[in-house]
Parts: structure tokens; sequence; C-alpha cells
């Protein structure tokens, strides 16, 4: 078995909107460094998420190519989710997903504990190592560092797009 990556990290905005601004990804996702699309040489246009239970996460390239990213399995707003998830190299064919757990956990009103764990990493087959070191690395630059700033950037009047 390959073990699961664990990032835990605190955010300075309240348990809702942690959660909301986590499904608005194409806000704050580094789109330009980690994509299919960026793979394929070309751009992204957008990021979709459709946040319930049984949404789907897809990019969609500039050339409208649509790649799916994950799907929601779990949906409990506003402490957990819970997805199967990969972003595909554009040479495989019929990619395995891992599983993203994400957790919310209030800690006053104004910050928020977020741990996010990725796991099931054999569903990727003979890859499955080499794409967990990968995002052992991306998930730094994702999480820790382009979804926590997006949560810091809400001031205490603004309000997050609806989820």
């Amino acid at each position: 078995m390959i073990e699961p990556l664990v990032k835990t990290i605190e955010v300075p905005c309240n348990q809702k909107q942690a959660f909301t601004v986590f499904l608005d990804m194409g806000s704050w996702w580094p789109k330009h460094k980690f994509s299919t699309s960026v793979m394929r040489g070309q751009t992204v246009k957008a990021l979709r998420v459709d946040a319930r239970q049984g949404g789907q996460i897809i990019e969609i390239g500039s050339d409208g190519h649509e790649q799916l990213w994950g799907t929601i399995k779990t949906y409990d707003p506003y402490s957990y989710l819970n997805m199967d998830f990969h972003i595909p190299h554009p040479s495989e064919k019929n990619p395995g997903f891992s599983t993203v757990e994400v957790r919310f956990t209030a800690l006053g009103n104004d910050r928020t504990r977020v741990e996010l764990t990725q796991s099931n990493w054999e569903a990727l087959g003979d890859v499955a190592k080499m794409v967990q070191g990968g995002y052992r690395q991306a998930w730094v630059m994702i999480f820790e560092g382009a979804y926590q700033a997006a949560c810091g950037s809400l001031s205490a009047s603004e309000a997050p797009p609806s989820a």
C-alpha cells in the first residue's frame, strides 16, 4: 500500500467561506502550471466544478477539449468533501483516480483548519508512485499556496461566491 498524502493548513476565514472557496477552484487553481491543457501545450479556458454529490470537476481547454479531473462522491457542506481525483497526462487513455478527502474544521469565527488527504494511489496502476511524488510537490503550490492565498484575500466584509 502506498501511504496517503496528508496536508493540513489553517486559513483566515470561516468554515463556510473555506468550503465555498475550495469548490470555486476556477478562481484560484494555478491552471497555467497544473492542468492537462498545459501538458498538451495549450491554455485552460475554464475549470468547472459542479458543487454537489455526483458533480464533476472538468477542465475546459482553450480548444474546447473537456478533461474530467474527478467526481464528488460525498458533499457535506461545509465540513467535508470526498472525490475521485486525478489530473491525467494527455497520453493516459483510461486514467484511474485517486481519492481526495477534504475536511473543514472551524477554529473560531474567522479561522478554519483544512485537511486534505489523497489516497488510493494503487488505482493509478504502474505510475502510482511517480504520480504520488508529483502531487506531493504540487499540493504545496496548489493547496498550501494558491488555495490558502485565496482564503486570505477575503476580507471580513466580503462574501465568497455561492457554492
